[in-house]
Order: structure tokens, then C-alpha cells, then sequence
């Protein structure tokens, strides 16, 4: 029996058509699990379920009045359903935003979809930059903000095997927001100076052989720095 995949359940659940409240017969969302447990705290049982949030569902309209006078807390409840079953239960929300994070609908699936491709794509033109040793499409997709962040990750290793120092001062010029890539650009430059034996003058910045005792760009001695 082949075990499913989260992205075989999902892919099947934008397949099925979506199941009906039994309280307000309103079409349900397809929601993505917190990875916060609920209840016994055995799991939810799957990465995705079919969740009411249809704000005037009678469930949820007299939620906030029942727990109030039951239990003294400010909460309501949502109807909820597993994807290959017909029973449906009821999950508690706090806030009338609660749970509304992980609603998935057709643009997230169609932008994650986008993402997908836009990193298949990205690593399919670096592995031919690879074999061409085309540097310069490296360093540009490197740079392209608009590049996803596994993509220019990728660029980064690359830039530290292929590229020469001259290609150091455009990539450390630039700005990089996410951590990971910021330190596998700096990983690149080390890696190219070890490659080239090279290293920066501590003085003016400009690359220089790492035996040089004067930088030949300032004229400072640069011998034991």
C-alpha cells in the first residue's frame, strides 16, 4: 500500500469537490494543520482538513454565547471535517481571525505551484551554467531578487566554485535579507580567495595575491596583515 504524500492529499482534496456545512450547508475551505496539536495531542490525523468559515454559520454565530456562559471564555467554535471522511466535528477558535492563516484556496495553490516551476526552472538553467561555466549568469541570478531564495542559495555555492575574484565586489555589494543566503555569498568569497590565493587589503579593500607584502593598488605594506 503506497503511503501518501502531504502534496498527494492536497492534490487530491482541489480534486474532490469541496463538502457542505451541515449547519449553514455553506461550501468549506481546505486548511492546512498548525503544527500545534489540539485536544489529546495525538495529531490531527492530516496535514489538511475541510474547515466552515462562513462567519454568520449558525455554529459559529452562537459559539461565542455558548462557551461564554459554559465555560467563561471568549471563543467560538468552527466546523470542521477530515478529507476522506463524512463526519464532521467542531474545533474551537479564540478570535474571529482564528485558524484563517492556513486556509488554503486556489491562488496560494497556484502560487506555490508558480514557485515550484520558478525553481525547477532556475536550478535546470544553473546546472547548464555549471557544464558552460558560465559565470556570469551565476552571478546574476545570484543577484536577481526576484529569483526564489533556494534558487540564488544554489547560485551562491556556485559562485564560490566557478567565479573569479573579479566577481567578488558586484556580489559583496550587494544586500542580502535572507541569513542563509548572506552566509553561503560569504562562504563563496572565501571559497574563491582559497581557490585563487587571493585576500583583500586590509586597507584600501582591493583584491591582492595573499603573499603580497605591498598592495599594489594603495602602496601600503600589507606583510603579517
Amino acid at each position: 500500500m503506497a503511503i501518501k504524500t502531504k502534496d498527494d492529499i492536497l492534490e487530491e482534496m482541489m480534486e474532490q469537490e469541496k463538502p457542505l456545512c451541515p449547519h449553514c450547508n455553506q461550501q468549506m475551505n481546505i486548511w492546512e494543520v498548525p503544527p500545534i496539536n489540539m485536544g489529546d495531542g495525538l495529531g490531527w490525523g492530516s496535514p489538511y482538513l475541510y474547515l466552515c468559515f462562513n462567519d454568520d454559520c449558525p455554529l459559529y454565530t452562537k459559539g461565542w454565547e455558548d462557551i461564554m456562559e459554559n465555560y467563561s471564555h471568549h471563543a467560538s467554535y468552527r466546523c470542521f471535517c477530515y478529507p476522506d471522511k463524512n463526519n464532521f466535528e467542531c474545533m474551537p477558535v479564540f478570535s474571529p481571525m482564528g485558524a484563517t492563516g492556513q486556509i488554503i484556496d486556489d491562488e496560494v495553490v497556484l502560487q506555490e505551484e508558480a514557485l515550484k516551476e520558478a525553481i525547477k526552472k532556475g536550478f535546470s538553467i544553473l546546472a547548464e551554467c555549471y557544464v558552460a561555466k558560465d559565470d556570469l549568469t551565476i552571478v546574476r541570478m545570484l543577484l536577481d531578487s526576484t529569483e526564489p531564495a533556494r534558487v540564488r542559495v544554489k547560485a551562491a555555492e556556485m559562485f564560490g566554485d566557478l567565479c573569479e575574484p573579479e566577481a567578488i565586489e558586484a556580489v559583496k555589494s550587494a544586500k542580502f535579507a535572507n541569513t542563509i543566503l548572506q552566509q553561503t555569498v560569504d562562504e563563496g568569497i572565501k571559497k574563491i580567495h582559497e581557490r585563487h590565493f587571493t585576500r583583500e587589503c586590509p586597507f584600501c579593500a582591493e583584491i591582492i595575491k595573499k603573499r603580497a607584502k605591498v598592495c599594489k593598488h594603495c602602496d601600503r605594506e600589507v606583510a603579517g596583515l
